[in-house]
């Protein structure tokens, strides 16, 4: 679900697209707009805006009934149509920016209801269930009772959902089969005889001493019931539709040119996530070009390591080490957190704006890590995978924290967030062309801040950045090209230092997730590229603060505009944000 809010004022039907609203500025158009795209999204899906901009769920669940989507669509359709009929031309300069933010987010959202994306509602990676519940306690009295509300329509949220899987299944638009194998645990985790073991019990076993022990008990009384009544049975009625239905009718085949109108929808797929008007044979040429370049930068650092073998061999004793291994989750763990605590000592001189929201960092859910990917970021927590340690070798620890945490996701999250002159639409909006490409270049810029302090972690930032690279041609190849999973497999593992798992983790998630995976690189080399001209541009008068500033201070958007904007930030002479002082 992407993200979106709600205000007190539900809007409903064109109320606000009225003579008097089309007198007002184009700017003003644009922004009512947003407010409007903003507020039905947050009626529809049930949330809240708190005090800080964030967003909280409230007692229930959305809903994703086919009737449901489409009359989103239709929303999204009628909104666009508005967006389409304001003059470009006067529009200000920061509002051009939002009328690409919010057109390239409908046509999305439009995009998704044209191909019915609903019908395939999880992939190898992702999926519907593993994320209700909540890993901690909450605050308030009102706070447990939303959630109990939210589990006691587990039950018809997930009836929706198989409706929609099997409606997948009868048109052949379904997951493939092959990445699907033991992704069963995931959901049998949830299916507990005692309501005290199920992963939702964390939060009322973490009650807060502000709430009076008798509201305590009576709310931990109800949470038992609804998880003995709704959640467990939902979830045992969901595993079995699983095992017994969905998986033995899956498609045995693996890309998305194989889907009904599979070449539009991996194009449409294609726009989506990287937001550019690439085609997946100009992407696997790029793909190509940039494997190359950085296996030149791989020997270079071979050769710092003092290693004497060829770089396959290398790559092998980086796999097979045992002197690369945690001993111990928490090993792990603290290796990251000490990566972002260096990184809190250099990043005043790469940064001017520092925000004030906190993340955290924490393991991945045990429930989801053995087919999880190595690590995850968010606003609140990242997240590093702790399951079967081999297979997470450390000097790959720096590179994923910088991506994940701080400046990465996390950082960039808090930044948007606290973008106190952006519309509300999109502060929490993300694009994963300008996310995940804003992830893979602080794995770069770990490089300039001094983060990576032996050859092996350097080897392991190029790894992935060649993981990242990798994805250009493996993608394009499966759903433009017809490759095999064994093509996909030997070609990943020929070409980093992942470990066996992380390289089936990583093809899966590629095989039944057409097109996100080209996002990173692709957005990274953007932001590499916009950096050069602006460097190049302002020479003397370039700082790096004043940049990344800029950068991020645009929340997350689509590539052209982020490409807009430092062109202004080149004309203006490099000027940072108002308000930050850069000495």
């Amino acid at each position: 679900m992407r993200t979106a809010m709600i205000g007190a004022a539900v809007l409903v039907a064109s109320a606000w697209v009225s003579p008097a609203i089309a007198q007002d500025s184009a700017d003003e158009q644009v922004e009512a707009l947003g407010d409007a795209y903003y507020d039905y999204n947050l009626a529809e899906f049930g949330l809240t805006e708190t005090a800080s901009g964030d967003t909280e769920y409230g007692d229930h669940l959305w809903s994703v009934t086919p009737a449901a989507q489409r009359a989103r669509a239709a929303k999204y359709a009628e909104l666009l149509a508005q967006l389409d009929a304001i003059d470009r031309s006067q529009l200000s300069e920061k509002v051009v920016t939002d009328a690409l933010v919010l057109r390239t987010l409908l046509e999305g959202e439009i995009g998704d209801a044209r191909f019915a994306e609903w019908e395939m509602p999880f992939d190898s990676d992702s999926n519907f269930w593993s994320y209700l519940a909540s890993s901690r306690g909450f605050t308030t009295v009102e706070d447990y009772e939303n959630y109990i509300g939210r589990m006691r329509d587990i039950p018809r949220y997930f009836a929706e959902q198989t409706a929609n899987a099997r409606a997948g299944l009868a048109r052949g638009f379904s997951v493939p089969r092959v990445t699907l194998e033991g992704r069963d645990v995931s959901i049998a985790s949830y299916v507990v005889d005692d309501p005290e073991q199920s992963p939702y019990w964390k939060a009322f076993a973490d009650m807060p001493r502000s709430i009076p022990e008798a509201e305590q008990e009576r709310l931990r009384a109800a949470g038992r019931a609804a998880i003995a009544e709704s959640v467990t049975p939902a979830y045992a009625d969901w595993l079995r539709f699983f095992r017994e239905e969905y998986l033995p009718r899956t498609r045995t085949s693996l890309g998305a040119s194989e889907f009904p109108e599979g070449e539009a929808y991996y194009a449409q797929q294609i726009r989506q996530y990287t937001t550019t008007d690439l085609t997946a044979e100009q992407i696997h040429q790029i793909g190509l070009k940039e494997v190359a370049r950085i296996t030149a930068e791989m020997e270079k650092v071979k050769a710092e390591a003092g290693f004497e073998g060829t770089l396959g061999e290398f790559v092998t004793f980086l796999r097979t080490d045992p002197q690369f291994v945690a001993r111990t989750p928490d090993e792990l763990m603290g290796v990251s957190a000490y990566v972002a605590k260096r990184v809190d000592g250099k990043i005043g001189d790469y940064f001017g704006f520092l925000p004030r929201h906190r993340f955290t960092i924490r393991p991945v859910d045990p429930a989801i890590a053995p087919f999880y990917t190595a690590g995850r970021g968010g606003l609140d927590a990242c997240q590093m995978n702790t399951y079967d340690l081999p297979s997470r070798p450390l000097y790959n620890i720096p590179a994923l924290t910088l991506h994940e945490c701080s400046p990465g996701h996390s950082f960039q999250g808090a930044v948007a967030l606290e973008q106190e002159e952006a519309p509300r639409f999109r502060r929490q909006t993300y694009f994963s062309g300008f996310g995940e490409g804003w992830g893979l270049y602080t794995e770069y810029l770990g490089e300039e801040m001094g983060i990576y302090r032996t050859p092996y972690e350097k080897f392991g930032r190029l790894s992935y950045e060649m993981w990242r690279a990798a994805r250009l041609v493996i993608d394009t190849g499966i759903h433009r090209y017809g490759w095999t999973r064994e093509q996909a497999v030997e070609y990943l593992s020929s070409h980093t230092a992942l470990s066996d798992r992380e390289v089936g983790t990583e093809i899966d998630r590629y095989i039944s997730w057409p097109g996100q995976a080209l996002a990173y690189k692709l957005g990274e080399i953007t932001i590499r590229r916009v950096r050069a001209k602006a460097e190049e541009a302002l020479g003397e008068q370039f700082d790096i603060r004043k940049f990344h500033d800029v950068v991020l201070s645009l929340g997350s958007v689509p590539l052209p505009a982020l490409e807009a904007r430092i062109d202004a930030f080149i004309a203006d002479g490099g000027q940072g944000l108002p308000g930050v002082t850069y000495d």
